[in-house]
């Protein structure tokens, strides 16, 4: 069912899904940069939703700003603000649902907003999973190459065209620049699942490392020869790690 939410007068376009048989747990899932909530039956986070289903698990997915069928433009989107698109989600699941545990789930830039999140609202996040967290966003920005863009990090221009369809905001870049990444995420103690391909050619699985090092309780799980998209045999290794995970 349709799950909206406003945020600073953006509607962000969301769907809750339940569980035909609930736990009281409701999982939220990020998606990452250029990508959507998950619209085919393909999609990771369409996948990983019907699996947290028949586990009993409700789940509300929706489309950061700028992407999908949310308002706002992408080349007005940056990490910080999709913090604050996660965190208008969070607080409508708290309010309208009630559920008695929260679990955040996030791929790659969406596994860098879960990651601070989880951190800045340790105390309302039950379990934690990161899969392919692109942490090295803050890196590259800082070095001037960001997926395929290559600029002075000293002076980032107003935009940047990503390619014939779409601009990136230089303001994304300058505040990547400053986000502290591991420094927020490791205020959260729980329970972390860790997922990262061997293979992945957009995000260095040093990522996933740096992220178990700071974490009190986590597990890393590398696959062997996944791509950042964990697509291919990984698909169903990413499946059965996060129902293990979320189950257990």
């Amino acid at each position: 069912m349709e799950f909206n939410v406003t945020r600073d007068g953006l509607t962000l376009a969301g769907i809750y899904e339940p569980a035909p048989q609930p736990t009281g747990t409701i999982a939220i899932l990020l998606h990452g940069f250029i990508s959507d909530r998950g619209y085919t039956a393909s999609s990771l986070l369409v996948q990983l939703a019907k699996r947290l289903r028949s586990l009993g698990v409700g789940t509300v997915r929706f489309d950061f700003n700028g992407c999908g069928k949310s308002d706002g433009a992408f080349a007005d989107m940056t990490v910080l603000n999709e913090i604050a698109d996660a965190q208008a989600v969070l607080t409508a699941v708290q309010t309208r649902l009630a559920p008695q545990h929260i679990d955040l789930l996030g791929h790659s830039q969406g596994g860098v907003v879960a990651s601070m999140v989880a951190g800045y609202d340790a105390d309302l996040i039950h379990k934690l999973v990161l899969m392919a967290p692109a942490a090295t966003l803050k890196d590259d920005a800082l070095a001037g190459h960001t997926r395929g863009l290559v600029y002075d990090p000293q002076h980032i221009p107003a935009q940047l065209p990503l390619d014939q369809n779409i601009t990136l905001g230089g303001f994304y870049l300058r505040t990547a620049q400053l986000l502290p990444i591991y420094e927020t995420a490791q205020n959260f103690t729980g329970p972390v699942c860790l997922i990262h391909g061997d293979a992945d050619q957009v995000v260095a699985h040093r990522a996933s490392e740096r992220y178990h090092d700071v974490y009190a309780q986590s597990t890393l799980h590398l696959l062997s020869g996944a791509n950042h998209s964990l697509t291919g045999t990984a698909r169903n290794d990413v499946l059965a790690l996060v129902a293990d995970f979320i189950a257990d």
